[in-house]
């Protein structure tokens, strides 16, 4: 390995990761705000960029069109929308990042919520001749849902609008109002040009009143957290050890990966949902034995005691074990063709753990564009929103989802064919009292 390759790949090395999603309504320009965040970050491969001049110049157009280096299915770029979520991953000097572009169309609802449900970051793009609509209030609602902890208000075209800052400053007042009343902490108004790329990685000549940071700048600098040894330990086990050999004749060791939190050895461990109680005496990671692990580290832990623990067991401190239950009261995302029914028998995957479970109500669906709830619909149908009781046939061991987006999260299946119906978020809904206040529904359900 030559130097230079050496020292870029411990500068990669040392920077961050950042995942983020785009949102917005159709034709706000989020594949072309993508797609000039990849061209003026030199992120773009020679024989990449040719495609898309060459695909530009036979539909017609002079000047390249950047979207299309999102846009690569072939009914996307026939119709000039995005409509499967497209993952990009590019870097530059000071951070990595892995983006999803998401669709905008309202039948694709669901695409977002698979976008966004592992990134720290969302962008949502306005029209700054639209303003804020319905699908953006859409989109905010469901990264507060999500509890993305950053958002960013992309004001986009604001060549068409002669880059005028009153047009500006009212889009992101009401944004603003609006997702801050959902509960999501922080957010950034940014006015661009997509287009022209006025904002996006360099400065804006045309906006001397704004003086805030590009979206390149933005996205380098926001305080990331990736520490998640201080959150609650769990441990979700994959698989059990036995090796049963000469060299190793009694080894026992329950393998996966640490989903938040550290462990140690010596440490004080409740197997759930047994209950039972042992003590770790070794952890090993690639092969060897350390003291401490912590996620996401995979490892193999080994307990004092031979329990009887199997894939889908929890591990957890003893002093601070999550209570199991059978009867899980949540927000779910309907992902399906076909409805989720109440009485329906679906399967609720869980970390590593599988059991059956049966939809015992659906007290309220929601409607994003206002925050009103329609009680008991009976059913949710693709892109709907909702809160579900399902009860489980055994008992699971979840965090709220507001205390944990990986332990506090899960899938509901169809057992007939293993479709994924649903996505699950255990707990309450939105951040806020007030969000909750607002539409809360006879029965005191936090919608």
């Amino acid at each position: 390995m030559s130097t230079s390759t050496e020292q870029l790949t411990e500068q990669l090395a040392a920077t961050t990761l950042l995942r983020f999603a785009t949102a917005g309504s159709v034709d706000d320009g989020k594949s072309t705000l993508v797609g000039r965040l990849l061209h003026d970050s030199k992120s773009v491969l020679v024989d990449q960029l040719e495609a898309v001049e060459h695909a530009s110049r036979s539909r017609g157009q002079e000047a390249p069109d950047l979207a299309l280096l999102t846009d690569g299915l072939r009914a996307e770029r026939e119709q000039g929308i995005t409509i499967d979520v497209a993952y990009r991953y590019f870097a530059t000097p000071r951070r990595r990042f892995i983006l999803a572009d998401t669709p905008g169309h309202v039948q694709y609802t669901r695409n977002m919520v698979t976008g966004a449900s592992t990134a720290e970051l969302a962008v949502v793009l306005v029209d700054a001749r639209n303003g804020v609509v319905e699908q953006t209030r859409r989109h905010a609602a469901v990264a507060a849902l999500l509890r993305v902890p950053h958002v960013v208000l992309a004001v986009n075209k604001m060549d068409l609008v002669e880059y005028r800052e009153p047009v500006f400053a009212a889009i992101a007042e009401e944004f603003t109002t609006y997702a801050s009343e959902l509960g999501v902490p922080e957010i950034t108004a940014i006015p661009i040009s997509a287009l022209a790329g006025d904002n996006v990685v360099e400065p804006s000549a045309n906006m001397d009143w704004y003086g805030g940071p590009t979206v390149l700048e933005h996205l380098e600098t926001v305080p990331v957290s990736h520490d998640l040894t201080a959150c609650h330990a769990r441990f979700p086990v994959q698989y059990v050890i036995r090796p049963q050999t000469a060299e190793h004749p009694d080894y026992r060791g329950y393998a996966g990966q640490i989903a938040a939190g550290a462990f140690r050895v010596g440490e004080e461990i409740t197997v759930l949902p047994s209950g039972k109680t042992s003590t770790i005496t070794g952890i090993d990671a690639l092969g060897e034995a350390v003291d401490i692990a912590w996620a996401p580290q995979s490892v193999t832990i080994r307990l004092a005691d031979d329990i009887d623990i199997s894939r889908g067991d929890l591990l957890a401190p003893s002093g601070d074990a999550p209570p199991t239950t059978q009867d899980i009261e949540a927000t779910v995302c309907h992902v399906a063709d076909h409805p989720l029914a109440v009485g329906q028998r679906v399967l609720l995957k869980h970390t590593t753990r599988t059991v059956k479970a049966i939809v015992k109500e659906i007290p309220s669906r929601l409607t994003l564009d206002d925050l009103s709830q329609h009680p008991n619909p009976g059913q949710l149908v693709a892109n709907d929103i909702g809160r579900v009781v399902v009860r489980t046939a055994e008992p699971l061991a979840l965090d709220a989802y507001a205390d944990s987006r990986r332990t506090g999260s899960f899938l509901l299946i169809d057992p007939a064919d293993g479709t994924t119906l649903a996505a699950g978020m255990a707990g309450a809904s939105f951040a806020t009292a007030k969000a909750v206040a607002v539409v809360e529904d006879e029965e005191g359900w936090d919608f």
